[in-house]
């Protein structure tokens, strides 16, 4: 049973519901995505490792369980096979528990978190921006070359005007 004896069989619980991490590919990425893919990418081994580390304890836990059902002829020895076996079948319950919970927090992540779309809306956006930037160039450039010919135009009359003063 869980919390029998005084051991804590509870395990911590690693990341949150929604996380990032599933399924990031191995392109290069700058600016601001290369920090969402670096910090998906380590979710994801988090992941992975806390479900090597819940099938292992179900496996360990589950050949303890089974090494422990045996029977003795001493009452005293029943007894302590029982409560260890008790022990053994929490973990295991337990173990199995996180990995539905990780199941969970992977389908929600695959809903929530679609990658492949994100990536493609950034991607998207960047382009219109680096469309714009190059617009807004065009247009200063232009804007310029139209300041300097009203200027040349502006100078010529001011120094053939007979209102100029000399000096």
């Amino acid at each position: 049973m869980p919390g029998a004896a005084g051991f804590s069989m509870n395990k911590p619980v690693v990341g949150g519901v929604g996380s990032a991490g599933i399924g990031i590919g191995a392109r290069s990425i700058s600016g601001p995505t290369a920090a969402a893919a670096q910090a998906a990418a380590q979710k994801q081994k988090g992941l992975m490792q806390r479900a090597d580390t819940d099938i292992n304890t179900i496996l360990d836990n589950f050949s303890h369980l089974i090494k422990a059902a045996r029977v003795s002829d001493a009452p005293f020895r029943n007894s302590q096979e029982a409560f260890q076996m008790e022990i053994h079948a929490s973990r295991v319950v337990q173990a199995a528990d996180s990995l539905l919970k990780l199941v969970s927090e992977l389908k929600q992540t695959a809903v929530f978190s679609d990658f492949a779309s994100l990536n493609e809306h950034v991607e998207q956006h960047v382009a219109n921006f680096e469309h714009q930037s190059e617009e807004t160039d065009h247009l200063l450039s232009t804007i310029g070359e139209h300041v300097a010919t009203s200027l040349k135009e502006l100078e010529s009359h001011y120094y053939s005007s007979v209102y100029r003063t000399p000096e």
